[in-house]
């Protein structure tokens, strides 16, 4: 019992760690990357699709992307679904085509993106926490319900509290490596 509920703590917190990994991802460096664009969709005939299920995109040097949409008349839906995002961006046009160029981060947009990033990692923190909490809790049910002794409950409470600090250091590394690389110039 005790085993089962500390499998699920660290698997949740396995599942908070890669959610905030993609997260970063999204938050923009200076070099273009595909995945930049993961989070937009598109108006396609009259149903909201994933950008990369009605075209190509593609990194065609370290400031631009490429989009090579499947069907011409989408060029335009597409064109207009990344100047809506919040990214910035201003896509250019040439029929199937269309190329995203990156524009520089300024230095206060930098830290801007910093802050952001900080955000994010405090709510993987929080998130594991929260797990942490819920599995405490769950030691103490057993133990009032006589499933478990005092001296299991401390024990696993002291195990669960060893698994949230690996997670939380492992936030630690992963927000140190996502600020490293937006203040790279």
């Amino acid at each position: 019992m005790i085993d089962e509920i500390k499998q699920d703590a660290a698997e949740r917190m396995q599942k908070t760690i890669e959610s905030l990994k993609n997260e970063l991802t999204k938050i923009r460096t200076g070099r273009a990357h595909p995945s930049l664009l993961d989070h937009i969709n598109v108006d396609y005939y009259g149903s909201s699709t994933p950008l990369n299920q009605v075209s190509n995109i593609t990194a065609e040097d370290a400031r631009t992307l490429s989009i090579t949409v499947w069907e011409a008349n989408m060029a335009k839906a597409v064109e207009k679904a990344i100047m809506e995002s919040d990214l910035g961006l201003n896509p250019q046009s040439a029929s199937t085509v269309i190329r995203v160029p990156m524009p520089p981060l300024t230095e206060e947009r930098r830290r801007d993106l910093v802050r952001v990033v900080k955000g994010e990692a405090e709510g993987a923190r929080v998130a594991i926490r929260n797990i942490r909490r819920d599995a405490n809790s769950d030691f103490k049910s057993l133990q009032k319900e006589k499933e478990i002794s005092e001296d299991e409950e401390r024990r696993a409470q002291d195990d669960i509290q060893k698994l949230t600090d690996k997670f939380v250091a492992e936030v630690e590394v992963v927000l140190q490596e996502k600020e490293k690389d937006l203040m790279a110039v």
